[in-house]
């Protein structure tokens, strides 16, 4: 969901993010590069460390965010249930991202006002770049620790030994009294997930101040496996009609217009991984960066994850479409990349991502005689299940 671009400033990245060889100032490329300033070449060494590296930040969301989307149905908290898309919300998601894309693109282009003072008119922006993206930061602070929480949560409870003084914790909101009270917020929690908490915290108060590119990707990663895990795609199908319709989207905005480029090069968030093309140079003063939008991990991972609990409900012991799907997603960002570096022009991403992570997980289907089990494969949102045996215990 990106293009693929070179020389971009790094605050940022169009909704739907990209592959960009940045240029920047300052120590953790927060400002856009002077045209006074000598661009910097970087090395053969440098740029092929810095997308090996993109590439592998990019597989450990999608390889870890599937497996735990197997049992995330399974956790404690009404928060880590899954969220299903259906078709509708997939036909829907295009038209919604694109809208708030073009949003962002009048924002940051400038609303402006115009005033008379004496004989002579002035023009100025209603909205300040600056204080959007201070709300962003806000914003997209918040979100950063509770995901990155989230994310670590199972790491840390393996370091710690069984005998450690664990105490259980209840964050409770209900509303009305009685027999009318119901539940809005029902958090259940524990002494090391606020030992989890208090880690992101800190990496959170380091982005705000900081936006170093290490807390950044420390964020990104959290963002990317958390949406792997936790969005769920009722069917193949499904998958079909979101990642169609986002191929068509990114393309358009990529080669159609400037709005994804404009917003891009003004939007400061966690919603990409970066990694300096000159960090043999310059160690972690780095300032040169190569990113990748979250868009182009999240996307094609959930259709992934699903292919995973495809597998798992064929009780065959076999990983095949899950393997599958991960061997063209690499196959599909080492195309984009190679095709950025032979054409030096901008490349939607999904553009070669979408056909190669469903194309050749279907043609193995086709060529083991499951394609037709594949597209009946549907799963049941945990409502309707609950809601089913209710029924059942009633009847």
């Amino acid at each position: 969901m990106a293009e693929v671009d070179q020389g971009s400033a790094f605050p940022g990245e169009a909704a739907s993010p990209a592959i960009d060889s940045l240029n920047a100032t300052d120590s953790n490329g927060t400002d856009s590069t002077n045209a006074t300033v000598a661009k910097f070449v970087s090395t053969p060494e440098g740029t092929a460390l810095a997308y090996g590296s993109l590439v592998l930040m990019a597989l450990l969301p999608i390889f870890f965010g599937a497996l735990r989307s197997v049992n995330c149905a399974k956790g404690k908290n009404s928060s880590d249930m899954p969220e299903t898309i259906t078709s509708r919300d997939a036909a829907r998601f295009p038209i919604i991202a694109s809208c708030t894309l073009f949003g962002l693109y009048l924002f940051f282009k400038g609303v402006c006002l115009s005033t008379r003072k004496g004989t002579a008119q002035e023009t100025e922006k209603i909205f300040s770049e600056e204080y959007i993206n201070m709300l962003l930061s806000m914003y997209f602070f918040v979100l950063g620790i509770l995901a990155l929480s989230h994310t670590i949560s199972p790491f840390v409870n393996r370091l710690f030994p069984e005998n450690f003084p664990n105490k259980q914790y209840q964050l409770l909101f209900t509303q009305g009294s009685e027999e009318n009270k119901e539940e809005i917020v029902n958090y259940e929690f524990d002494t090391k997930d606020l030992l989890c908490l208090c880690f992101s915290s800190v990496v959170g108060v380091w982005y705000i101040l900081k936006k170093h590119w290490i807390a950044n990707n420390l964020f990104g990663l959290a963002f990317a496996l958390n949406g792997v895990e936790l969005l769920h795609l009722n069917n193949v199908s499904t998958g079909c009609i979101l990642l169609g319709g986002l191929f068509v989207y990114d393309v358009f905005w990529v080669f159609g217009t400037n709005v994804m480029v404009t917003v891009a090069k003004s939007f400061e968030a966690p919603i990409k991984l970066v990694f300096p093309q000159d960090i043999l140079e310059k160690g972690l003063a780095a300032n040169n960066f190569a990113m990748l939008g979250l868009g182009d991990i999240v996307i094609p991972g959930i259709f992934i994850a699903l292919l995973l609990r495809f597998d798992v409900s064929l009780n065959k012991n076999s990983r095949t479409y899950f393997y599958t799907g991960f061997l063209a997603y690499i196959f599909g960002l080492g195309l984009t990349i190679f095709v950025m570096h032979t054409f030096k022009h901008a490349q939607p991403a999904l553009l070669y991502l979408v056909p190669a992570c469903t194309g050749l997980p279907f043609f193995v289907a086709l060529v083991k005689g499951e394609l037709t089990e594949m597209f009946r494969y549907e799963e049941t949102p945990p409502e309707s299940k609950e809601e089913k045996e209710t029924e059942k215990k009633e009847n």
